[in-house]
Formats: C-alpha cells, structure tokens, sequence
C-alpha cells in the first residue's frame, strides 16, 4: 500500500484515531510520518525484533543482580565465533555451536519462557506407530529412576519400579512372540 500524503513510498507506518466516536486510518510512509508529526525521529519506530524481546525480556541477567551491576558485566563473547550476546540479541541468531554453551548462563530463562517451562527437547512420537519408542523411552526413565533409588538406599520404591520393568519387558516379548506365530 502506498502512503497516503506523498503516493511515493509504500507506507510503513499506521496510525488509528478515534476522535469523539469518528474513526480515522492514517497510513503513511516514515518520512511523511515525521513530517506531519505522528513520530519524532526513526528511533521511535519498533521493529518486530524491538517487540519480541521486550516481551521475552531479552536482557536478562544472573539472578540478584542489581541494575547498577548490569552495567558493569564484562560482554559475553564467544571464544569461537567471536559474537557477543548484543550481538545475538540483535540478531537473533547463534554464530556457532559453541554459543550455546558461552552464553547458557542467560538463555535458560528465555529459553524456559518461550517453550513453556521447557529447557530440554524430547520430541514427538506418533502414538499410532511409535509405541515401541514409547515402551523403550519409559522402561529407560523407569531404569534411572530405580538408579537413583537403589543410590538413595529407597529398596522398597525400587522394586516397584523392578516389577514395573519387568512387567513392560514381558508386554513387550508376548507381543513379539504373538506377531511371529
């Protein structure tokens, strides 16, 4: 769409007014937009990388941090590829692997932010067709628990969790048995 003062650039700006119940749409370009008064300067603008990381608070910081002390943190660089995390917050985007692991510290809470409590992907197994996968991936967390168990001296708990795995491991053979024969 063009801008409605000059019909020379496409309009970037767009403002509604309801002024004593009557609606107006002003849709206009950046120049014309500071011309007739709508924005100060180019700085006023947001982009959506501007409104995206004001929502996921993006400048997160080691937790008691004071804001006298946020000015004062060293910038985080990547020993590998050199960026920094102003860098990654402009972006948007890590340079390398390594990046992950320079700037975990500051991503956990974003991270857990945006995937809902989540810091860890597990995937998605079709329920149709992935019971297997599903069998295996219970029976393993069955496994680390009874570790964990036996570790804590819980003798009780893990034999529970023993007789859950055996009766899965036996589900499992029955039905490969009954598919063969």
């Amino acid at each position: 769409m063009e801008c409605q003062e000059c019909q020379k650039r496409p309009a970037t700006v767009y403002f509604k007014h309801v002024i004593n119940g009557e609606k107006k749409e002003v849709r206009v370009c950046e120049v014309c937009a500071q011309e007739k008064g709508y924005m100060q300067s180019q700085d006023q603008g947001s982009s959506l990388h501007d409104l995206l990381t004001g929502i996921f608070n993006f400048d997160t910081y080691p937790f008691g941090t004071q804001v006298s002390d946020k000015k004062q943190i060293k910038e985080l660089q990547c020993p590998n590829c050199k960026l920094t995390f102003s860098a990654f917050k402009e972006i948007g985007k890590f340079g390398c692997a390594t990046c992950y692991e320079t700037f975990s510290e500051r991503l956990s809470p974003i991270l857990r932010r945006v995937h809902a409590g989540n810091t860890a992907h597990a995937g998605k197994i079709p329920k149709r067709t992935g019971g297997n996968i599903q069998k295996k991936r219970q029976l393993e967390e069955y496994r680390i628990q009874m570790k964990k168990l036996i570790e804590e001296e819980a003798f009780e708990e893990a034999a529970i969790l023993r007789d859950k795995i055996k009766a899965l491991e036996t589900q499992g053979s029955a039905k490969r048995g009954e598919s063969e024969g």
